[in-house]
């Protein structure tokens, strides 16, 4: 896999802004034996890149990753930028269609008649810009914290995760 950085001028001010929250969050190495991803760097994991040495990653290879692997291709600009900001997040933690799917239910608690199918399409992304940013962010969050409880209780060795879940939901 090529992990050669890009040019920070090439990144959006908007991707730059929410990837330094995911950086932040997520942090340096991590190899918990309960973590599914396996051994973690700045939130890349090894099971989604077996081919990457994780441990050696740097963080601008992580940030490339993000970029190309995560806002370019599911399409996160499109959203008015607080919701695009939270749903990458979410997407970098929970997967990019449980996170358009907490978005989209977000969505449709502002109001909004979306499809829950964890796709970004034109309805979810004119629904977002459609919809009252404060009520979004908050009904997003709620969401988020929904899915985690929810998570937490069918999976027990998930408890462990719960608390820092929680923050990341409402942060």
């Amino acid at each position: 896999m090529d992990t050669s950085t890009i040019a920070r001028d090439a990144y959006t001010p908007e991707f730059l802004a929410a990837v330094e929250r995911v950086l932040a969050v997520e942090g340096g190495y991590s190899s918990d034996p309960d973590d599914p991803g396996g051994a973690t760097q700045f939130g890349i994991s090894a099971r989604a890149h077996p081919g990457l040495d994780i441990a050696t990653l740097t963080r601008d290879a992580a940030v490339n990753i993000y970029w190309r692997e995560w806002w370019l291709r599911f399409g996160f600009a499109q959203l008015p930028a607080a919701a695009a900001a939270k749903t990458f997040d979410l997407s970098v933690n929970i997967g990019a269609s449980h996170a358009i799917e907490c978005l989209q239910r977000a969505l449709r608690a502002c109001g909004l008649p979306v499809t829950e199918d964890g796709v970004l399409g034109e309805d979810t992304v004119l629904a977002s810009r459609r919809a009252d940013p404060n009520a979004l962010m908050a009904a997003l969050r709620s969401e988020l914290a929904a899915y985690y409880r929810l998570l937490a209780a069918r999976q027990p060795r998930d408890q462990a995760f719960i608390k820092g879940w929680r923050t990341r939901a409402y942060a």
